[in-house]
């Protein structure tokens, strides 16, 4: 059993004529197409052994049967005359304009990058697992889809292949079936054009399961005449009774497809007998008032079939399909299915969304079709095709997702998905980690690219790297173009936040083994040093010691043995004995004069003139924090005994670490204005720690700034210099 595309009813006439808008129609062009393609294509074959100029011509019927112009049918030749031109783009122009060099070029682009994928796929032995090339050949039909016109000759083309291994009796490669059951069948579907869907679908599934083809196709052909006899006798006499109603409508039997029925089998665990739709009728009814009343004719003139009735016009399907569908029984209990739609529902189920399709190009009113406009058209398709998508793949989040990605593939021709501008720096962070900092160049389809180049759906990028190294900063500055990517522009900040991590933690190593050579100590253990002064990890204390935020003097301290820090019961007998009349220089620990015995909290950072206390630490002296200090307010509940007075020492004086905390949008030249800042305030800044993120601000950036000050006063001076700092959102002491 073999089902055909026949001639487009009057409804679904221009189906393709909508969709060519953005060609010029003019007379002849089909004729001169053919022409300008017949000796390039005179004796080639496609892959497949089929000629390639019966190939075109069959691609070209397809499109006529199905409504499309003929500037639309001359596409079918100039798509393959574009592979043995020098200049396709150049000639094609010149001899149709263009439109038509546009879409022949973007057709073929894709053509190529499918067969590419599919010969890679090949070469990698993996033509046993259908899944991987039908994601392939997915995501490249989905990055051409904006062109509804490529579309069009993709499924028209991919048909006419399945037509040619079934007139020649001949094998497709089974992935080749596998995607036009998954893939091409599932969107024409969703477009609407169920001529395309339905044939799609039978000639797949005969060459993906042939022996359950055959016996579903013997057991139709058994009782077709009988089947056939009784369906027009039927049609007949409802049409009678309907119009003595006064009811002025078209029935019509309907074809079913073994596809269908195979699908409907095993979906609801039936036998052939057992299918109800094998026989099926269509009424077409003058308008949705006429439907019902047909309805109820049907259902008083007929038993019912219980559970089996869809209002698909009072609750239409996602893709806008519009009809009464119900399954009745006659009086000799035979199974009839009955669908039930106006002419435009019938247009609609015939043509789908392609007929709703504008281009830019496109007027007001052509081909009988009145775009509501270009923008709507366009979004009505859009929302076919994502849900298409989600269908064979995750839900997309978006819609604009759609508009917002391209598709490109790498030289093995795995597809690669990127957002819309992305360039090969964005390509090569997306493959990996490594090979986006060692980038260094890159071909696109061949030939070498600017680093910069914004890449295009359907181009294979490969990539230059080096066998070493990192990013550059340039790739940083927006102004340059060099990255489009958030994510790739956030590895790259990584890959320079880790430098100056791994620098400041050298730095502060050799500040560390200077210390223990001088003091003849290089016998001790850097990780037994860091775990005695509280650090985790010797680089936890290189670090700070790097930032200039921890003093050697406390290292000093601690190697020193004829300097012992008294011991803490010391310290609180000290303070006990005071008692509570203890003048300043008594049970008072003076910050500054009594230094070896005090060091300033890490955690607040005080400074004169902060409010203070002291709080007597196991072996480490007093370490002072500022009154305000949460860390110190947890510490002393757990051991009031501990805490002991102190004040600062205002005849010598000094200077101090404060940190600045800063949030602020991140955007190019940012720290050096936030420096100039504290250079204007006569600030000297110790370290400064910086991080890039993304939040709901969008680009943002954290910074802590370590300042040496004299006088805490002076923080809120520079606090409010600092505000000022385009792009800056807070300014606080930490």
């Amino acid at each position: 059993m073999k089902s055909e595309i026949h001639a487009a009813s009057p409804d679904a006439g221009g189906i393709l004529a909508v969709a060519a808008q953005g060609l010029p129609d003019e007379p002849q062009v089909l004729v001169r197409a053919r022409a300008f393609a017949e000796p390039l294509l005179a004796g080639r074959l496609l892959d497949t052994g089929e000629p390639i100029l019966t190939h075109a011509d069959a691609v070209a019927a397809i499109l006529q049967a199905l409504g499309g112009s003929q500037a639309m049918q001359a596409a079918s030749y100039l798509v393959y005359a574009c592979e043995h031109l020098n200049k396709p783009a150049e000639v094609i122009a010149a001899a149709f304009g263009p439109s038509h060099a546009e879409l022949a070029l973007a057709t073929n682009k894709l053509v190529a990058v499918q067969r590419q994928a599919r010969l890679a796929q090949s070469r990698h032995a993996r033509a046993h697992e259908p899944a991987g090339q039908t994601e392939t050949v997915r995501k490249m039909l989905l990055a051409f889809s904006r062109d509804l016109r490529v579309v069009m000759l993709r499924l028209a083309s991919r048909l006419q292949t399945l037509r040619y291994f079934a007139a020649a009796r001949l094998q497709p490669d089974v992935a080749m079936a596998q995607e036009s059951l998954q893939v091409f069948a599932p969107l024409a579907n969703r477009l609407g054009i169920w001529q395309i869907k339905w044939e799609l679908e039978d000639l797949a599934f005969r060459f993906t399961e042939p022996q359950t083809y055959r016996e579903i196709a013997q057991l139709l052909d058994e009782k077709r005449l009988q089947r056939e006899g009784y369906l027009q006798s039927l049609c007949a006499q409802l049409q009678a009774e309907l119009e003595q109603m006064g009811l002025q409508v078209s029935v019509q039997g309907r074809p079913k497809h073994i596809y269908s029925i195979v699908r409907k089998m095993r979906s609801k665990s039936l036998g052939f007998e057992q299918v109800l739709d094998v026989r099926a009728l269509r009424v077409i009814a003058p308008d949705v008032k006429a439907c019902y009343a047909v309805l109820a004719h049907v259902h008083e003139r007929f038993e019912q079939v219980e559970g089996e009735f869809d209002d698909y016009i009072a609750r239409p399907k996602a893709n806008g399909y519009q009809s009464l569908h119900t399954v009745v029984r006659d009086g000799e209990g035979k199974a009839i299915e009955i669908q039930i739609r106006t002419p435009a529902m019938h247009a609609h189920a015939e043509s789908g969304v392609a007929a709703h399709w504008a281009y830019k190009e496109a007027g007001g009113k052509k081909s009988g079709v009145v775009a509501s406009g270009p923008y709507e058209a366009k979004i009505a398709v859009l929302r076919q095709l994502l849900a298409w998508e989600r269908e064979m793949s995750a839900p997309l989040p978006s819609q604009g997702l759609l508009e917002d990605r391209i598709y490109v593939l790498t030289p093995e021709a795995a597809v690669v998905e990127l957002a819309r501008g992305a360039t090969p720096v964005d390509f090569a962070y997306s493959l990996h980690t490594t090979l986006g900092h060692r980038c260094r160049g890159a071909r696109i389809d061949g030939a070498m690219a600017p680093l910069s180049t914004a890449l295009r759906n359907g181009q294979t990028v490969e990539i230059i790297a080096a066998k070493e190294g990192g990013p550059s900063r340039d790739w940083l500055n927006p102004e340059l173009g060099f990255l489009a990517s958030p994510r790739a522009r956030a590895k790259v900040r990584a890959w320079f936040n880790a430098l100056a991590l791994q620098e400041t933690v050298s730095r502060g190593r050799e500040a560390v083994e200077r210390l223990l050579q001088r003091e003849g100590k290089t016998a001790l253990g850097l990780e037994d040093l860091a775990s005695q002064l509280g650090f985790k990890s010797a680089d936890d204390l290189f670090e700070v010691v790097g930032k200039d935020e921890f003093s050697l003097r406390t290292i000093e301290n601690m190697l020193r043995p004829n300097e012992p820090v008294p011991s803490a019961d010391e310290l609180v007998l000290a303070k006990m004995r005071a008692g509570p009349d203890r003048s300043a220089q008594g049970g008072v620990l003076v910050v500054g004069v009594d230094s070896l015995l005090t060091q300033l909290a890490k955690c607040c950072k005080p400074a004169p003139p902060d409010p203070i206390r002291g709080f007597v630490t196991r072996g480490k002296g007093v370490s002072i924090h500022r009154s305000d200090c949460s860390n110190f307010r947890n510490m002393a509940s757990g051991s009031p005994e501990r805490v002991i007075e102190v004040k600062w020492n205002a005849s010598t004086p000094a200077l101090y670490p404060v940190d600045i905390a800063i949030e602020a949008a991140d955007r190019q030249g940012l720290l050096r204005d936030i420096s100039e800042a504290f250079s204007r305030e006569k600030v000297n800044v110790t370290g400064v720690q910086t991080q890039s993120l993304r939040d709901h601000h969008g680009d943002s950036a954290r910074m802590t700034f370590t300042v040496e000050i004299g006088d805490a006063r002076v923080v809120q001076r520079v606090l409010a210099a600092v505000a000022q700092v385009a792009g800056v959102r807070l300014a606080r002491r930490r």
